[in-house]
Formats: C-alpha cells, structure tokens, sequence
C-alpha cells in the first residue's frame, strides 16, 4: 500500500482502471469514465535519469517510497509525458478493466434516492453516447514497444489496452498543426476520415506558469523567464507578456484547428488540469500564490473557454476539478466553486473532469453526497474508505460520491455540471492511505 497519498507521482501498485464507457453509475451527472492520463506516460522524472544525468525538472514527490523508479531493481523514469515501459508493464498486471460488483450502480430503490438529491440535467446530449471513440495511433505504436518485451498476462494486457481510446495531451505548442497523428490537427483529419466520424478528446495543458505545485510538469510559457528558459515563479506582476503569449501562440492556434472540424468531428476538450485547483488550495505555495501565476490561471483558462466555445460551439468543454481526495473538503470545494464562477465561463462548459492522471478509485455511488460523513453507515460499500477520508469531515472518498459533491455545491450557485471521470490508472482502490493533494 503507499505509504502517503500526497505522492502522485508514478504510483507503485496502481492499475488501469475501467475502459472508457458512457456507461455509468448514474449517466445523468456521470458522461463517461474515460483515459484522460494516457496509462503508460511517466508523471515526473527520478532524480537521474536513465541516461545518468540529473533530471532538470525532478520534483521530490517523485522521489519518494511510493514512486516506481526509487526501489530495488527499478529503472529511472522518465521526464513527464515521456513513455515509462516500467510503469506501464504494473499497470497492466494491476489492471481492472471491466467491471465488478463493487463498481456497479447501486440498487434501483437506492438509485431512486440519489435521483431525488440530483437533478436530471437537461443542458444536451452527453457527447459520449452515440459516438465511436478515436484510438490514436501514436498510443498504439508506444504500447507496441512494451508489448514487445512483455509476456504472460501482461502482454495480453497490454494488447487488449492497444484499442482503448484515450485523450491527447497538447501540452506544448508543436503538438497543435500538422499532417501526422501526434498533432492535434492531424488526429482530427484522421478522425473525420472514417466510415463514421470519432469522437476525440483533447487536454488544452500549456498555461504560464503551468502547474506551479509540481515541478515535475512545469511548462514552455512562462510569466517570467529565467536565463536558462525557465519561469521564474519568484517574479511578481500581472503575468502580461505571458499571458499574451499563451493567447496569440497556443489557444488562438487551437482555435483555428478547431473552427475547421466543427461539426464535423464530436470534440471534447478538457481544460487545464491542476489550475484552478491549485489557486483553491495551494496559495500558500509562492510558486501558485504569487499575482502572476494567479492572473495567468485566471485570465488564461477564461481565455481559453470562451476563445474555443465561439470557435468550436459544437465541442464540449469540461474544466478540470481536480479529485476527491484534493478538493473533497466542504471548505476546498466552497473555494473552487468561487473560483470558477468569478471567472464568467459556467455558461460555455459541460461540466468537470476528475481525477485527471490521478489515483483515485471510483468506488460506488452513495445515495448522498455525504452519506458517509460522521461514521454513518460504515458496513455500506459505498462508504468504502480505505485513505480514511471521512474521518477527516472529507464526504468525497471515492470518485462517483465526488461527483455527487461537485453537483451539489455548484447547483446552489446556478450551475449544473456534467462530469467525466478518468479511469486510465484507478484500477486499484486500496493502494493509498492518505489521499490528501
């Protein structure tokens, strides 16, 4: 089990968890359970790195006990977003990809309750029924170089995973124009190529100053740049330069891209994840509290909602919300929803993402949000809580019941979100203790 949940950086004993599907506990909050971390691509880098050389972006998190790459016998992993064979070779030998009595929807009579607390949403159709899902390409190849070397069960794995859909990250500026199929423009060519047109997601992932709590994902666009390339988070201001940056060289590309495909394509996209959150948790951080950064999430995400809804009015768009075990508490989550509806966009989204490249398992669906709170019903498998969350007044220890919280606290500020959830490493519900941030 790992030794503290704050580490989330390539987590030893997770697995993949359910195929993506718009078959879920409770389809009227919940669209879909899908890959939104491809399983496979490292979180952080080992201090060094296969090659020997010191990693320029390691974050300590990565070091831990709990992290694949810092125990007997494990090789280095690699820079974030690269391929980790190691890694990926666990999560397929961890896997559980299909569904379990402990994931099922709860009892009809049961179900009925939760409907009474959740309002049918009436914004459109989910857009993940009714529609194939893209496979990329380029996954596939990166799972062939794992396949190749594996055997047994997990090379059956891993060759049942070659099929799954999954997100494309455009988390640098190359990855938006081009022919091929690790562009964003040339998936969706591919996409509308087919007998039926697929349905592809994209995370938008290159905010100023991005991920300002972790290291290990820092990005190209800075607010300030030091002399090697690299933001200085220490650098006040309004983030102006930066901004403007991230405006003219990578939303307003996306936006071309996708005013081509509207309508032709079904488009999700998935919009910064761990922004936002940050600036409802982690402030105290002078790499995320400081009036840069803050202003780059700020006026970055809501350039991006409002940018690609205009461009793109047929896409779904879904803000990144973190998890369960980051945002659950009442006070985070009265935080986040006050970030979210400062920013004027609540009218352009569909709804959430959670858990993005997180660990968090789905459990089941309580017939309340916070059904589990206070000791309540402890023999009830929804209330299934092995990081102990709810002793820790945190109602949202499993994924569905975070769902229900984001549906509750946001419907009182007018706002009725739909939710996605990723499942690509969750597969595994009992490897954590503390699922703190």
């Amino acid at each position: 089990e790992r030794q503290d949940c704050a580490n989330w950086c390539n987590i030893r004993g997770a697995g993949v968890g359910l195929k993506p599907t718009a078959e879920t506990a409770d389809p009227a909050l919940i669209d879909a359970y899908f890959w939104l971390k491809t399983p496979g691509e490292s979180d952080g880098c080992t201090a060094t790195l296969a090659n020997g050389e010191a990693c320029p972006r390691f974050d300590a998190d990565c070091g831990s006990e709990d992290s694949l790459g810092n125990g007997p016998g494990e090789p280095p992993a690699p820079e974030a977003g690269q391929w980790f064979d190691y890694q990926v070779k666990q999560l397929a030998k961890n896997a559980h990809m299909a569904k379990t009595a402990a994931l099922k929807v709860k009892p009809a009579e049961q179900l009925l309750q939760v409907k009474a607390n959740i309002t049918v949403l009436t914004s459109g159709a989910n857009p993940f029924s009714g529609h194939p899902f893209y496979v990329n390409p380029s996954y596939e190849k990166s799972l062939e170089t794992s396949i190749a070397t594996a055997e047994g069960d997990v090379k059956k794995t891993l060759e049942d995973m070659r099929g799954v859909p999954s997100a494309y990250w455009l988390d640098n500026k190359h990855k938006i124009t081009g022919e091929t199929t690790d562009t964003m423009e040339g998936i969706l060519a591919d996409a509308a190529s087919k007998d039926e047109p697929q349905l592809v997601t994209f995370i938008i992932y290159d905010l100023p100053n991005r991920d300002c709590h972790a290291k290990a994902s820092n990005g190209e666009i800075c607010c300030a740049y030091k002399e090697d390339g690299s933001c200085n988070y220490d650098a006040g201001g309004e983030c102006v330069e930066g901004i403007a940056e991230y405006k003219k060289d990578y939303i307003d590309p996306i936006a071309a891209v996708l005013k081509k495909y509207n309508g032709k394509v079904p488009i999700v996209l998935v919009i910064e994840p761990d922004s936002l959150p940050n600036l409802s948790t982690n402030l105290a951080d002078p790499r995320c509290g400081n009036s840069a950064t803050k202003a780059a999430y700020q006026k970055g995400v809501t350039y991006a909602v409002k940018t690609l809804a205009e461009a793109a009015p047929q896409a779904s768009i879904y803000l990144d919300a973190g998890h369960g075990g980051w945002l659950g508490w009442k006070n985070n989550m009265n935080d986040f929803v006050q970030t979210i509806t400062s920013l004027g966009v609540t009218q352009h989204l569909r709804g959430f993402a959670t858990n993005v490249a997180g660990y968090q398992a789905l459990g089941e669906m309580c017939p309340t949000y916070d059904y589990c709170l206070n000791n309540a019903h402890p023999d009830d498998p929804c209330c299934y809580d092995p990081c102990h969350l709810t002793s820790e007044w945190n109602p949202s220890q499993n994924e569905l019941n975070y769902a229900g919280h984001l549906k509750h606290a946001f419907s009182k500020a007018g706002f009725e979100p739909h939710i996605i959830i990723d499942t690509g490493r969750n597969g595994v519900a009992n490897e954590r203790q503390d699922c703190a941030n």
